[in-house]
């Protein structure tokens, strides 16, 4: 396990707000050198902290308005079985395993509300489903997002073993 401090946290900032930007231009936006962001960038990726760059989709401008969450319980000795069956419906966006009532928690889109109905029925045709809990997204208000949880993180620790803060004021030191 590595520990990140506030340069890993504002690259990680930075490349979220503009993942298509530049070693070359992020160097000079914080004032330090090319090798030195290439070599945290590899370092991150390395320990498995930052897992690539993808793009964000927004699914409704897309044509997929229609999202929900369908909590699954399970024989949870079914459990590697009913992923895999999960990984093949294509409505399907995230699966996360949770304590409580539901041992699954599933992220669904879809272009309609039958759709989404669709998949919930595929869901409860999985041998190893006990039961289904739908519930339909409105709106999100409040997106995934890491940064502040890493700038709490970090908020205590340095820049870098050498490098200085930069001047710019494009970087919070609280």
């Amino acid at each position: 396990m590595i520990t990140i401090d506030k340069l890993d946290a504002e690259l990680l900032k930075r490349l979220h707000s503009k993942a298509r930007v530049g070693v070359a231009e992020l160097a000079a936006q914080l004032g330090i050198s090319r090798n030195t962001v290439l070599g945290r960038l590899q370092r991150l990726e390395g320990a498995g902290i930052l897992k690539g760059f993808a793009p964000v989709m927004n699914l409704e401008a897309a044509g997929v308005p229609v999202q929900a969450f369908i909590g699954l319980e399970l024989d949870q000795r079914q459990l590697a079985k009913v992923v895999d069956a999960l990984s093949r419906i294509p409505e399907v966006l995230e699966v996360t395993t949770q304590a409580g009532r539901e041992d699954l928690m599933v992220r669904v889109a879809s272009t309609t509300l039958q759709g989404v109905q669709s998949a919930a029925a595929r869901m409860v045709d999985i041998p190893g489903v006990r039961h289904t809990n739908t519930t339909l997204t409105v709106s999100t208000p409040l997106p995934y997002r890491v940064q502040p949880l890493l700038d709490h993180l970090t908020k205590d620790l340095g820049w870098g073993r050498s490098t200085p803060l930069p001047a710019s004021p494009e970087v919070d030191e609280n």
